[in-house]
């Protein structure tokens, strides 16, 4: 078991995360990297260079090598506690948008896991009567402490990367109810290959989420605009609105208009 450097406060456990997805970028571009190297980019002592590798080991998203790590797989999908701190002002401002779009009335929406989904949840929290559908405990967690919304969980295989339960059983709570409008977290979408996840089971129980929504809603950093992932949740022409940031490449958002999709830009200022 690593020993975990981290006071038990937010800001020493953000800046702690921060450093950690500095390394696995290091390592992306490099493909490997040795100790000092590290803890002379980092500016951190080599001890604590050795416990940050240590923790991403315990992950499974680094091989420890002699004197430093490499990457196990460049397409490696982020754990969510460390997806959660990246672009948080554009996924702020994504989840206003899409609150302000969901009726103020008794009405179901489905919510997938995901960062952006989740800030999603923490923006509905000025709702009332909206009962909220969702496969993640990120958001069911987050749903419960506003007690004017209800929350229905779905059953299913836990993941342990996205904290989503996923598989028959979840397909088959979204196969019985009707939903006014799923709000889609994504690894990537593209006019061609639609929305996509780095797990094709996550796919397939999101793909159940989408079926049986009057209107689906795709949020996403500009990050995941013109990225593509291993599975698809969703066709270009089963999405009525993606909602992004400034930073989404332009050529992307054209072909996504172009293919007949509606692409909201939000300002993250």
């Amino acid at each position: 078991m690593a020993v975990v450097d981290v006071r038990s406060t937010p800001a020493a456990s953000g800046k702690r995360t921060r450093r950690m997805l500095s390394i696995l970028d290091l390592l992306r571009e490099q493909g490997t990297v040795g100790l000092t190297e590290l803890a002379a980019s980092l500016a951190i002592s080599p001890a604590t260079a050795r416990r940050d590798l240590a923790e991403l080991a315990d992950q499974r998203l680094i091989v420890r090598t002699h004197g430093g790590a490499r990457l196990i797989d460049s397409r490696s999908e982020l754990p969510v506690s460390l997806r959660d701190t990246k672009f948080q002002d554009a996924k702020r401002a994504i989840a206003s948008a899409v609150a302000d779009i969901i009726p103020r009335q008794r009405y179901a929406v489905a919510l997938s896991g995901g960062s952006t989904a989740a800030h999603v949840a923490r923006a509905l929290a000025g709702h009332n009567e909206l009962t909220i559908v969702t496969n993640s405990l990120t958001i069911a967690q987050l749903v419960t402490t506003f007690p004017q919304l209800k929350v229905v969980m779905t059953g299913g295989i836990l993941r342990p990367e996205s904290l989503e339960l996923v598989g028959v059983l979840a397909e088959n709570t979204f196969n019985a109810i009707n939903l006014g409008t799923a709000i889609l977290g994504t690894d990537g979408v593209t006019a061609a290959g639609g929305v996509t996840t780095h797990d094709e089971t996550e796919a397939r129980t999101n793909h159940a989420m989408v079926t049986h929504a009057q209107r689906v809603i795709v949020v996403a950093d500009g990050s995941k605009i013109g990225r593509l992932a291993l599975a698809q949740v969703a066709t270009v022409d089963q999405v009525n609105l993606i909602v992004t940031d400034a930073t989404a490449d332009p050529e992307a958002v054209a072909d996504l208009r172009a293919a007949g999709v509606t692409v909201m830009i939000v300002d993250a200022e």
